[in-house]
This record gives C-alpha cells, structure tokens and sequence, in this order.
C-alpha cells in the first residue's frame, strides 16, 4: 500500500515523504490542521513536460488558474514562461500582480461582464468570444475605451471527451460557446467593427480527458473551422484546444496520457503559421499536493466503518462535488485491524467524506492522513461551510517548507461583517 506515489511524494520506512521532508514532521510543526502541502519540484517538473512536448511548435502554455490561484504558485509559474487563462476580472488582477505577460493571457467565460471586459481589453487580453450577447458587450467596451480588443471564436467542437458531464465543456449543448451554425453571422458582426481584430478559434472539450485520439479529433475539427473562417477573408494566428488533461487519481497503473502523447497526437495537423494555446490546470497543479489531515477518531455503525477526520468537504469538496475519487493514505505507520472504511469529516453533512468504501488498516487517534493529487480544484473551491476556516497552505522546496497561505481566522471572517 505504501508504495511511490509520484516523484516528489514518496514513502521511506513506513512514512510519507515529501521531497526531502517526512510529511508527519511537518505536521507536528504546522499549529493548524488541516493544510494544504506542495512540492516546488513537482510543480517545475510538470511544466518543464509541457516546454518539452512543445519544443519547435510556436506556442503558448496557459495556465488555467481556477484550478489553483495560490499567488506564490502563480509567481513561479509566470517565472517559468507560462501564460494564464482566466475566467474573472479578479483572476486577471491576480495576473497583473503574479507578473503574467497580460499578451499571452486569455479571457473565458459565459458571461463577462462589461467591467471584467474593460479590464482585459486595457491589457490587451485576448477575449473568447461565446455568445450574441458577450460579442456585443465587447463592442461596447471596445467602443467606449476606443481601444482595439483581439478576440478568438469558442467554437464547440461536438466531440464528446467521456468525462463527468459536470466537467464536459465542449458539446454542442453546453452553456459555453456559440452556435457553430451561426458562424458567418459572428464572421459578418467582426468584420464590420473596425475595433475587434479576430486572431483566432478556442475550444475547450472538458475535464480530466484520458484519451489523446479525442484532442486529436477536435484539432481537426477546429481546423476545418479555420479554413473556412479564412475563406471569407479573416487572417487566423492562433488555435487554442483547451486544456483537460487526465492525471492518475485512482492509481489503478492505468496508462494516463503525457503531455507529449498529448502534442504529438496533433503535432503533424498543425500549420506552421499557427500558434497553438493550450490550457493545463489541472495536470500542471494536481499531483503537487496533498491535503493533510489528523485522524479524530474511529465509529461504526451498523456494517459501516468510518475513519473521522479534521478535513472535510469544507476544504476539499471535490469527493463530495463530483462523487469522484482521490487517494487516500496515511503518512505514517498504522498497523490496526484493515477495514473498509469511509473517510467522512466533521461537516453536518451526509454528504461530507473525503471517501468511501477505502480499504484501510484502523488507525489510531490522531494519525496523519492524506487526500492525494489535492492541487486543483481543491483549495480553490474551499469554503466556509460550518464555520470551517480556510486551510493553509504550505510549499516545501528540497529540505525546507515555508508557509505561503496563512490559515483563516475567525477575525478575519467577522472582518467582512464591519459593514
């Protein structure tokens, strides 16, 4: 059970380490439980696979930062060369102050508003369009700045990318992009504005995709969309596909997809005068941290066993959210009676557990345990739900941690009421 998990998080006589530091160490430093770990190294890692798999193709990683918006992440990866795509106007402002090259920066989303749009059309953001109704909001704002504004078309490819559909984003139903049948009617609107310059197409099929055939399927699909957008005159730059890469949360040993399985399943599609965006969060964040957790004690009932921790949906949501799974593991020796047990929270929530049905030996009172693979879309979709304070969160480099999100206090919540 305790074998490697991935690179920087590894087990060494019984305990979990992460990069040089035995995580149960950490934990009796930390005064807050629970927190949020990272490793710098992973974080490196994972991009430098996306600069190799990219390498001679003219491109643009952008990394997608709802999936993770710790400022210190964001520092490191904007030093790295990343772009970012954001689906806020304060996700912008946390470009700005990340040190993000606003130009290699894209603007999503269904429903910008007009001072969100003001924002990345003074940056000079590339914009997506995704409706009628966004088209005419960026004419305004591009009319009242008198400023240029570049924007890409969201195209929905229609191909089907066999994830949860709470994370399907690319069918022809979703609530994201235009109606590919009214495509010369955005085409005609574009090309009477003087200030909208149309650089290019996007697509985003969706979430924690495990098969590259589907990237390749929508490239192909998009591409047909360029040619025919420049038969009617429109010089296109770039063609961005999104992001939605897999990574292995069930470690099962399924053969997960690599970035470069990913490029080279599209590399020999893709016109030289072409620059291609894509959208990592998820497999550039996911597998940095994990979330730790201190065992409170142990109940059944009935034919249930349940493992109660400190963490709970308040802080990573995800299980509970999406009903999917996340690897669970103790940091240190735990040697009682194996169970299957559910790993539940103290939220008053049946709906509150960190997993279920999880074959694992009893612990005892205050063990350390880890929710795996916790990078995206955990703490950035945490909550105050019962009062449970924001977790902090904590980034080790080689053989020192340094804290880089302090824990929310209650003061700092009662503050929002000083009204």
């Amino acid at each position: 059970m305790h074998g490697k998990i991935f690179m920087s998080f590894h087990y060494k006589d019984g305990y979990l380490y992460c990069e040089k530091m035995r995580v149960k160490d950490i934990q009796e430093q930390v005064p807050y439980s629970p927190f949020y770990l990272y490793s710098l190294a992973q974080l490196e890692a994972n991009y430098a696979a996306y600069q190799e798999a990219l390498d001679g193709l003219d491109s643009i990683i952008g990394y997608a930062i709802k999936a993770n918006n710790n400022l210190t992440l964001l520092k490191r990866l904007s030093a790295l060369g990343s772009g970012a795509v954001l689906v806020s106007g304060n996700e912008l402002q946390m470009s700005l102050a990340a040190g993000f090259d606003l130009k290699r920066t894209i603007l999503n989303g269904n429903g910008k508003t007009l001072a969100e749009l003001s924002l990345a059309i003074e940056h000079g953001v590339l914009i997506n369009i995704d409706s009628e109704f966004d088209l005419a909001h960026i004419q305004q704002t591009a009319k009242a700045l008198d400023t240029p504004a570049n924007v890409l078309i969201r195209i929905n490819p229609g191909v089907d990318p066999e994830v949860h559909p709470y994370v399907s984003t690319g069918m022809k139903n979703s609530k994201f992009g235009i109606r590919n049948e009214r495509l010369n009617w955005f085409l005609d609107e574009i090309r009477k504005d003087d200030l909208l310059n149309l650089v290019g197409v996007h697509c985003h099929l969706g979430s924690t995709i495990k098969k590259v055939r589907i990237f390749r399927d929508a490239t192909e699909v998009m591409l047909g969309f360029i040619r025919a957008i420049e038969a009617e005159g429109f010089s296109l730059r770039y063609l961005n596909i999104g992001g939605g890469l897999g990574i292995d949360y069930e470690r099962t040993g399924e053969d997960i997809p690599t970035p470069s399985d990913l490029i080279d399943s599209i590399r020999d599609l893709l016109p030289e005068d072409l620059t291609l965006i894509i959208e990592p969060g998820r497999s550039l964040v996911g597998n940095t941290s994990v979330f730790v957790n201190r065992v409170i004690g142990v109940k059944t009932n009935g034919n249930k066993h349940f493992i109660v921790t400190d963490g709970s949906m308040s802080e990573l949501i995800r299980p509970s959210l999406y009903d999917t799974y996340q690897h669970i593991e103790f940091i240190e020796p735990v040697d009682g009676k194996p169970e299957m047990y559910d790993v539940v929270g103290p939220v008053c929530e049946s709906a509150d557990f960190l997993g279920k049905g999880r074959p694992l030996p009893t612990p005892h009172e205050g063990a350390g345990l880890v929710v795996c693979d916790a990078g995206a879309y955990c703490h950035a979709m945490s909550s105050n739900y019962n009062l449970k304070m924001t977790p902090p969160e904590y980034l080790v480099d080689g053989d020192s941690f340094t804290c880089i999100r302090r824990v929310e206090t209650l003061d700092d919540y009662l503050r929002v009421f000083e009204i």
